[in-house]
This record gives C-alpha cells, structure tokens and sequence, in this order.
C-alpha cells in the first residue's frame, strides 16, 4: 500500500513545476504551430501533446493525482500558476513561440497596474486548447462554471469582467490557497479580517486536563466519531444520498465550563483547525451586511476540513421574533439565511452558548448534538484544583483541596484564573510555598468579580 504524503512531509514541488512549465510551453509553441501551420483546406496538421505530468510524492503531484484532471483542466491550472511562478514566463513563451514580433490578438491576456507582464484570461484557454473549434471552445467554457469542481472546490475562478467587455475576457485567478500549497508545500492560515472575521485557536492542554461529567464525554465521543468515520460513511457506505453534509453541535452551559477547550481539543487531536468566529466582525446593523459577511466566512472555509466555532452565538442564531418593523423582518431573513448556509456546511459547526433557551428552535431541530457542560460537581472541583497548580510548588499543610472543592462552587475557569493569581504571588514571595491566605485571596477576588460575596 502507497504511504499517504502529508503536505508538511512531501517533498518540493519545484521539480515537478519545472517540468509543468516546460509541458505547458509545448502546448503553446504546438498551438501556434497548428494555427499559422494549416494544410490547404484549413485542416489542423499538428496534434497537442497529452497531459504531460509525473507523480513525485509532492504537494503538487498528489492534487494531480487525487483529481484527476482532464488535459483541458491541467492546462488551465497551469495557465493560472505559472504567473505566480515566472512573473513573465508566459509573455515571454508566446513572444519566442510567434513566427514574428508583436500582438497576436486571438491569445487574449490582459497587462495592469501592478503587474506587467502577461495575465492569463478566459480567452487565453480558449484558444491554447481549442483554437477555432466552436464546439470545442463551448466544452472548455464549461471549465469556468459554478458547476466545475474548480469552482466548487475553490481552486480557481474566472475574474468577473467589466461591465461592457468580453465575458471570458477576465483574469484566470487562482486561490491563494493553492498558489501556497503548490508552491511552498502548505497553506498560510488566513489572518482575521473583515473578509475572513474568525481567527485560529488552539491549546497546549490534553484530553486529561478536561474534566467534565461522564454523560458530557459520551457526547463528545460522539462527535470524534463523526470526526474520525464521516467520510467512510457517507462514501465507502453510500449515505450521501440520504444524509445532509457536515455535522451540527451545540454546547450549552455556563461561562468557564469547557466549551471552547473542548473544541480545540477536538480540533488538535483530529489534525483539524479551529476557527473562532469573532461575531462583532460579522453582525452588522446595515441591511445584507451580516449575510455578506457570513457568506466570506463559509464559502472560505468550505472543503477546508475545519472546524467552526460560534462563541455566545446567541448574537447570530438567537431567536425569531414577531414581525414588527421592517428591521424584524430582516433580522428574521438573517437566521433562514445563517440555516441554509450550516446545513450546506460540510465541516464541524459548534455553537456555544450560556442558555439553550436562547437559541432558535429551528437551530434546535438541525443539530446532530446538544452538549451540556454543566458547573462541575464538588468531584470534579476537586480533580480540577489537583490538576491545576504546577509541579514545583508545595503546599502550606493547611492547604485542604477538598474543604475547598467542597466549599467554593466555582468553573474550571474561575479555578484556573486562581492558580493563576496564586502562583504569581507566590513567585512575588520568591518562594514555591503556596499558602493557604493566598488561595483564599484569589477565591474572594474572583467570587467579588461575579458580584458574589464570600
């Protein structure tokens, strides 16, 4: 069996493009040797060579050979790449290929402001690969629609052209995802901003440090099931016709209870990425905004394999109200739209939230899980205190973890945000002796900030 190749193992793409652009520039040279080179009944004399490309164990390679594209298709990846590659490789292949100096209008292309060699169109592809062959020109048009898996895998697209231009006279635009991945071997994660309004997050924690009632860890198997045999599901087992893409969760519960941590732990031991959507960036007050923003969000993230995570959704998916005003019923526009893009959502969605009650009982019907995390038991209070201070400190004999745990109704988080203020004063004494008046301190602060009283 062939090992699989990782992208932060396989090897450089750099032989395997060499060869690409070399393969490519034969197809241009052969071209125009077919178009000036006709016999006298206007008849093609020279054949194109075929899909030229050997499997290296590179990043490159295994997008081939996972895909399996047609010589159609490959061509016009690399028509896309290899500006990215040699800012001038094709204006200067077309110059060396032309039997005389200057613009040979039928291989389109398009100079701007901030490039100026050679960018490839719509118009390029087509005559590369079908010249003056109408119907072969159609079947290649056929590249560039919604319905190609370049367009549904966002590999690459066509740039939407001017108003009163030629419809395939836009910019053959590769994502830049893939210029990455077949260039340096890997995809940069994208940076927050208004475009992408959700940032990366992760732990340096284990499955160990959670600590979380039985009935909780049930569910969250579950979902790792999901995780982990989703795919022989839905194709080895041929459930894609009868089930919906994607997996839906909930996770309800006060603040401090382990929700985010539990999704990076997900994420970390699935190899899959986690994204925290930062809402402020996505709920607008103007009308279609939210909807615009949350389509960047989804279509990026779409056959990524990531997972998404919605922190105090009730902003986004709280519930409907009565129409009243023009601004309710937009608003109600908002959850129907933020429903149809989940379901259509291939990946891992979680919601988090304080109250179930909050959410949308539409929302509601479509999970595939509703998790609780409740405040933890005087048990579980008690592992978390244990697990919670490091090694190199000790413990002034008065310390009683159990007193404590039993005590203090307290989250995993106001314990750790104790640990953390106690160990700082410790090391302010310059000592590893952790005294009992310092832990009190810290449990009184900490109670004070939710307005409670010791």
């Amino acid at each position: 069996m062939k090992k699989k190749i990782t992208e932060t193992t396989a090897p450089s793409n750099a032989a395997n493009l060499h060869f690409a652009l070399d393969y490519l520039r034969n197809v241009l040279k052969t071209r125009l040797e077919i178009y000036f080179n006709k016999n006298e009944n206007g008849e093609e004399t020279v054949e194109l060579p075929s899909l030229g490309f050997y499997d290296d164990g590179s990043v490159f390679s295994g997008f081939i050979v996972e895909h399996q594209p047609t010589f159609e298709e490959y061509v016009i990846l690399l028509l896309a790449l290899a500006s990215h590659i040699h800012p001038n490789f094709l204006g200067k292949a077309i110059k060396d290929a032309l039997p005389e100096s200057g613009d040979f209008s039928e291989m389109g292309g398009i100079k701007d402001s901030q490039h100026r060699g050679f960018l490839p169109t719509g118009e390029t592809a087509l005559f590369l690969l079908a010249g003056e062959d109408l119907e072969h020109r159609f079947d290649i048009q056929e590249i560039f629609s919604t319905n190609h898996w370049f367009h549904k895998k966002q590999v690459l697209y066509l740039d939407v052209p001017k108003e009163a231009d030629l419809i395939f006279s836009g910019r053959i635009i590769l994502h830049k995802e893939f210029v990455e991945k077949f260039t340096i071997g890997a995809a940069s994660t994208p940076p927050l901003s208004p475009s992408f309004p959700a940032q990366e997050i992760d732990t340096q924690l284990e499955w160990d440090d959670l600590v979380l009632p039985s009935r909780t860890i049930q569910q969250i198997e579950e979902l790792k099931w999901w995780m982990e045999h989703n795919d022989t599901l839905m194709k080895d087992w041929g459930m894609s016709r009868k089930l919906k893409p994607g997996y839906r969760a909930l996770f309800h519960g006060p603040p401090g209870t382990g929700k985010t941590l539990t999704a990076t732990l997900l994420g970390k031991y699935t190899g899959r990425k986690v994204f925290k959507v930062d809402l402020s960036m996505v709920v607008s007050k103007y009308i279609g905004e939210t909807e615009k923003n949350l389509s960047q969000l989804f279509d990026r993230a779409s056959n990524k394999d990531w997972i998404l995570f919605f922190d105090e959704a009730d902003a986004l998916f709280g519930k409907r109200t009565n129409v009243r005003d023009a601004h309710d019923k937009y608003a109600n526009q908002e959850v129907s739209y933020l429903l149809q893009r989940i379901e259509g959502f291939p990946g891992l969605t979680i919601l988090a939230s304080n109250f179930k009650s909050n959410i949308d009982d539409a929302f509601l019907r479509r999970f595939n899980a509703i998790v609780f995390f409740p405040v933890p038991n005087a048990s579980e209070r008690l592992e978390l205190w244990k697990k919670g201070f490091p090694e190199k400190v000790v413990f002034e004999k008065s310390v009683d973890f159990n007193e404590l745990a039993t005590r203090y109704e307290l989250t995993g988080s106001n314990i750790m945000n104790v640990v953390q203020s106690t160990c700082l004063r410790t090391l302010s004494e310059k000592t590893n002796l952790v005294k009992a008046s310092f832990i009190m301190e810290a449990i009184r602060s900490e109670l004070q900030k939710e307005g409670k009283v010791v």
